[in-house]
């Protein structure tokens, strides 16, 4: 598939089955997006698979640290396992000379690369966060070092559906462009 038609027919997929990427192909694919736009070439960033037993401890952890009605604890605690692979993003900002907001821009450039590389392979995802990304319990649970901030996760998966992806029609942005001319220049 090509680039183009990646990003165009890319869905985030509510219902994922397995097969997910093992994973040595996780590994792989994110060996590519990991070549996106990162100054200082920090990779301020980790990944934590969670699947299988694993995804059933992480939804105790999510029911035990939700503070809402009682009947919604069940359904809290089955969140893991709506889809066979949850990739955990961890943020690891760096202290260097690099801006932290360069670092999480580079985070985000990274995951969206996998997301799009991820479809390419015939995988389907969804980017998850929630109240769960702040909880101390999770981090605990996930072994997060203070010093790092837990984005969400990107649920994996196949998708549960058969049809071919819908190739989206883009919008017109031009109302979000401007061509700077020095001469628009006030003094």
């Amino acid at each position: 598939m090509d680039v183009m038609t990646a990003v165009l027919t890319r869905r985030s997929e509510h219902q994922l089955v397995e097969p997910a990427p093992s994973d040595a192909e996780f590994a792989y694919l994110l060996r590519a997006a990991a070549t996106a736009p990162d100054h200082g070439r920090l990779r301020p960033w980790r990944w934590i698979l969670v699947r299988g037993d694993a995804r059933t401890a992480l939804g105790r952890c999510f029911a035990d640290d939700y503070d809402g009605p009682q009947p919604r604890r069940a359904h809290v605690q089955t969140k893991p396992q709506r889809a066979p692979l949850l990739a955990t993003l961890v943020f690891t900002p760096q202290h260097a000379t690099i801006p932290e907001w360069e670092q999480l821009a580079a985070t985000s450039t990274m995951a969206g690369s996998l997301i799009l590389l991820l479809h390419a392979r015939g995988f389907g995802s969804v980017w998850r966060t929630g109240p769960f990304t702040q909880s101390q319990t999770t981090r605990h649970t996930l072994g997060l070092r203070p010093e790092e901030r837990l984005l969400g996760w990107l649920y994996i998966g196949t998708p549960h559906h058969t049809r071919t992806p819908r190739r989206r029609t883009p919008d017109d942005i031009t109302d979000h462009i401007t061509v700077f001319t020095p001469e628009l220049l006030t003094l």
